[in-house]
């Protein structure tokens, strides 16, 4: 049975973690571990005491927001319409993106594969991801040839503009994007009109 944290203990801890998701998130996985610790009110030795090392505070931090990744999928399909579902998938992971550098720098890391708890949430939203796509391309609004992997493209790519762009711009390259991979032709039955 884990030994539970005395108050204050347990206070210094969510304090961490709160100014760490605000670091992390304004400045990236490489975020100083020092603004961390000041931020959270506490010195250098409490934040190492907590967390021994950045992959065991990352991990912390962003197992939540991956958590919040894993749900898009679910929140998409139980869209009726299988265009609007990937489209508005597609967006709510671009917009997770551009409103936390460091889960954006997490998605599309291959840094933490190795960590237990966020490899099963990765693994779970690729899933998710891969349904979510299987049924846009069913029903024949979706490029027959567009797979889970693109999705790792098109993240990598959004996360390119994010850093290197004006506020907003992954918003057109979203625009961009989609109109590209929307079948134009949906075979007959579909639940998109023909375009």
């Amino acid at each position: 049975m884990p030994q539970r944290l005395r108050a204050d203990a347990e206070r210094n801890r969510a304090a961490l973690l709160t100014a760490a998701r605000e670091v992390f998130g304004d400045q990236g996985l490489d975020a100083s571990l020092d603004e961390i610790a000041r931020r959270a009110g506490v010195g250098n030795a409490t934040l190492y005491r907590r967390f021994p090392t950045r992959r065991d505070l990352i991990s912390e931090v962003f197992a939540g927001q991956m958590t919040e990744y894993v749900e898009l999928a679910t929140l998409a399909l139980h869209e009726p319409d299988p265009w609007d579902a990937f489209a508005g998938y597609l967006t709510r992971l671009f917009e997770l993106q551009a409103t936390d550098r460091g889960l954006s720098e997490l998605l599309v890391s291959t840094s933490f594969d190795d960590d237990p708890r966020l490899a099963e949430l990765r693994t779970a939203a690729q899933r998710g991801a891969s349904e979510v796509i299987a049924r846009a391309v069913g029903a024949g609004v979706l490029r027959p040839d567009f797979s889970r992997r693109d999705i790792s493209l098109l993240m990598r790519a959004n996360a390119g503009v994010i850093q290197r762009s004006q506020p907003g711009a992954w918003r057109r390259q979203l625009d961009l994007l989609l109109n590209g991979l929307e079948a134009k032709n949906p075979r007959p039955g579909g639940d998109k009109a023909v375009i």
